[in-house]
């Protein structure tokens, strides 16, 4: 498990390619891989990892599978490029941001940047199916920062969030521009939520389900607006 909270930029020392699989060497921040074993978890701009090799005191190996390769963003890195990184939580570990798995859901991208005075705010737009998950005010996991959503746009496929000089300096994001991909992972309970919703509406209205659907798209409203959950507070 992971806490959204990234610890640090690595940098992609070296790429080799096999057949079906792909293997980074990352160069870690100082002191960051103190006591890093082989076989431990990093989450690489939100993807789980397992430590395959360590090369002195700030450089290990990780494998990737074809299969992460096409998921994630990880299939557009090259040598010399960065990404943020996470060591997994230990037990009784503070929950800075909000648990992460380390599994992506979907990439997305970003589709605008503005800069109002020590703010730096991404619009990122997603495929259409996975904005029934985001919520303004609600959490999501961005190339493994945990984020509050500042607003959302469903009818346009686009949310928002807003980043502090803070998260600028230990964080990549600093450095996207507009075109850039991310991976995303939904907020975990937020989905489980929205899907329990919506599978009981269908299962209760059945028929009249599509007659409810285009009563709330009169009102420029979707089904999603029912499954909304209360954020909850952080902390």
């Amino acid at each position: 498990m992971f806490t959204g909270i990234v610890q640090g930029v690595a940098t992609i020392a070296r790429i080799s390619d096999r057949p079906g699989l792909r293997s980074f060497r990352l160069q870690f921040p100082d002191g960051f891989a103190h006591e890093l074993a082989i076989g431990a978890s990093v989450a690489c701009d939100g993807v789980c990892l397992t430590v395959t090799e360590l090369h002195g005191a700030n450089e290990a190996d990780f494998d990737v599978m074809q299969q992460s390769l096409s998921l994630t963003t990880l299939g557009h890195f090259r040598e010399g490029d960065t990404l943020n990184v996470e060591r997994a939580a230990k037990d009784g570990a503070e929950i800075g941001g909000h648990p992460l798995s380390g599994h992506v859901d979907v990439t997305a991208e970003v589709e605008s940047i503005r800069q109002p005075e020590n703010n730096h705010v991404i619009r990122i737009r997603v495929p259409g199916g996975w904005m029934r998950y985001i919520f303004a005010k609600g959490y999501i996991a961005i190339n493994g920062a945990s984020l509050t959503v500042a607003e959302v746009n469903k009818a346009e496929n686009w949310f928002e969030v807003w980043l502090i000089p803070e998260t600028l300096r230990m964080t990549t994001f600093g450095d996207k521009a507009a075109g850039a991909p991310l991976n995303i992972e939904i907020e975990r309970a937020t989905q489980v939520f929205v899907d329990t919703v919506r599978d009981a509406l269908e299962e209760r209205l059945g028929p009249l389900l599509p007659a409810l659907e285009k009563l709330l798209a009169s009102q420029g409203q979707t089904l999603d607006t029912l499954a909304s959950p209360v954020p909850l507070p952080k902390g």
